[in-house]
């Protein structure tokens, strides 16, 4: 059997997104093999011998750091970030399929906080908190501060999916006698659902991953990144490592679990 043979672009274009994962991943690479550190290894290499001390190590009491503490705190927030950041988006994406009055400035306000320096905004929330009289926190001032983050985006995407999406379908729902509210829910949310939970799972990692927005307005108690942050300046051990491998190994647990729920509704509707 004849096969056709490689163009030239081909190899460079793969060269080309080898060097970027390289790029992307090499770092990760360095921090997961030194988490793997022998018990008196240190911050570099050479490796001191091969363990899973460091693992251990993390759920035992440590001087400086809450590593427990301050991952259910990212875990929750995310998840408030996440169902609010779908819920608006998708109103927002609902109600911009219609003109009205004020549509155009309205759509430059909620996209202006991405130009915006994050550590400005978060300095920003925090100071109008004090002048209020309230105390910053995580689940207060930092929600309101990652939701101007994440909604953006949330907004941009669900603009590009009603672009795109063809009246038609609604039009012959309303034909064989179905309401709004039925026409939403059996015709077009089916049809936007792998797009919102797109938007979740973005809305999710943008506000866990979150630092800058955090710092002024996370109050006394500090969420995952802060944390780490705060520990790289404390922590003279792998257990450093330790958590940043458990952490990105959860994010991709997060992903691949979302990936995988995306192929089951699309084998579903296939099957359908």
């Amino acid at each position: 059997m004849n096969s056709d043979k490689r163009s030239r672009e081909f190899y460079i274009l793969a060269i080309f997104f080898a060097l970027f994962v390289l790029f992307l991943y090499g770092p990760l690479s360095a921090i997961l093999i030194l988490s793997f550190q022998g018990p008196n290894g240190g911050l570099t290499f050479p490796l001191n011998g091969v363990s899973v001390h460091w693992f251990f190590n993390l759920f035992e009491q440590q001087a400086v750091g809450d590593f427990g503490g301050s991952f259910r705190r990212s875990f929750a927030l995310g998840l408030m970030v996440m169902i609010v950041t779908v819920i608006v988006s998708l109103l927002a994406g609902l109600a911009f399929r219609r003109k009205f009055i004020g549509a155009t400035p309205l759509f430059y306000l909620a996209v202006a906080s991405l130009v915006v320096p994050s550590i400005i905004i978060s300095l920003g929330i925090g100071v109008l908190f004090s002048q209020l009289g309230l105390q910053p926190a995580w689940y207060s001032s930092g929600f309101g501060a990652h939701l101007t983050w994440t909604l953006p985006f949330g907004v941009l995407i669900m603009f590009a999916i009603f672009n795109r999406f063809s009246p038609s379908y609604e039009e012959a729902a309303r034909d064989l006698g179905a309401t709004s509210w039925q026409t939403f829910r059996h015709v077009v949310l089916p049809m936007i659902l792998p797009s919102l939970i797109g938007v979740g799972l973005f809305g999710f990692t943008l506000s866990y991953d979150e630092f800058a927005r955090t710092l002024m307005t996370s109050g006394t108690y500090n969420t995952l990144p802060l944390e780490i942050y705060g520990m790289t300046t404390n922590v003279t051990t792998p257990v450093l490592y330790a958590l940043g491998t458990v952490t990105t190994l959860f994010s991709f647990l997060v992903i691949g679990g979302t990936l995988a729920l995306l192929i089951g509704i699309n084998r579903r509707r296939s099957r359908g």
